[in-house]
């Protein structure tokens, strides 16, 4: 808003030329008070309109802009140091470059296109960013997927990956400790430079395997727990009796070696062991006397055959 100089006059009955009327013109002032005293406004619209002069061309008049006009990618270069643009940003697209503060808030939508250079404190909780240089510290991970490319180094230590994906290039380390199945649709999984064995697949072994045999205690009840002695020794102290094997697996083997130690004990067997002919092998006696028996299950029970005799 504009008011004319009241000190410009006129003559009485005067003529007023064009050139009067120019020179008033181009003397009116805005003054601040015809500013500050207009009614406030509590909200803007993205209709209502603002005057913008042409810095470049201070001679020319402003012209008229409205709101959604101005922010829609009319401003093409600077920096927001501090940007919320939660409310706005609803399900849009920023295509343009923006520079946004560690303390902005990105609650939905897309940035197809974006420089992040440090994300730590800031939250990201739908849509997708994308960055050639971003740190993430802490917080959750969704869903990561990586369709090319190269992660050269993939850590996470505090929050959730919920499902990764690498369809093509190359993970060079991935560290991690599994709460639940790790599936490999297809390829070799390999440790080191040696093959990962597979279920449900033949093998050849290049390198020596083994179980580790544990020893059993001597007594008149003894115990085996199949599950963590598939290979197993015992040296008899006294006259024992070998209890009902536990874990037993149907088409497992199982190796038991005993053998003397001083005197001649005994050991008898569950009726769950089974012998040829229904009769248990005698053990051999004599201090340090051994004697192999090796058994297959079906689950219920152990069927064995004796080696004997060693010493």
């Amino acid at each position: 808003m504009a008011m004319i100089d009241r000190n410009f006059t006129f003559a009485t009955n005067g003529t007023v030329t064009a050139n009067d009327l120019h020179n008033l013109i181009d003397s009116a002032t805005i003054y601040q008070d015809l500013i500050t005293g207009q009614q406030p406004i509590t909200s803007v619209g993205t209709n209502y309109e603002l005057l913008i002069a042409d810095g470049t061309n201070p001679n020319a008049a402003p012209n008229a802009v409205t709101v959604y006009d101005l922010f829609d990618d009319a401003l093409t270069a600077g920096t927001y140091t501090n940007a919320n643009i939660s409310a706005a940003l609803t399900y849009g697209t920023a295509t343009g470059t923006r520079l946004v503060s560690s303390n902005a808030t990105i609650t939905t939508g897309t940035i197809t296109t974006g420089v992040i250079p440090t994300l730590t404190s800031s939250t990201a909780t739908f849509g997708t960013t994308t960055s050639t240089a971003a740190t993430i510290t802490s917080g959750t991970i969704t869903n990561l997927a990586s369709t090319t490319g190269t992660i050269a180094t993939l850590n996470s230590t505090t929050g959730t990956i919920a499902t990764l994906n690498s369809t093509t290039g190359t993970i060079g380390n991935l560290s991690t400790t599994l709460t639940g199945d790790l599936t490999i649709s297809a390829g070799v999984a390999t440790a080191s430079t040696a093959t990962v064995a597979k279920l449900a697949s033949a093998q050849e072994y290049t390198a020596a395997h083994n179980f580790n045999a544990t020893t059993l205690t001597s007594g008149t009840s003894i115990a085996w727990d199949l599950s963590s002695n598939q290979v197993a020794r015992l040296v008899l102290s006294t006259d024992g009796t070998m209890a009902d094997a536990s874990n037993k697996v149907d088409g497992s083997v199982y190796i038991l070696l005993v053998t003397q130690g001083t005197g001649s004990n005994t050991l008898a067997w569950n009726a769950t062991y089974k012998w040829p002919g229904g009769t248990a092998p005698t053990l051999t006696t004599g201090s340090a006397k051994s004697d192999i028996f090796t058994f297959i299950s079906n689950g219920t029970s152990l069927f064995g055959v004796a080696s004997q005799n060693y010493s």
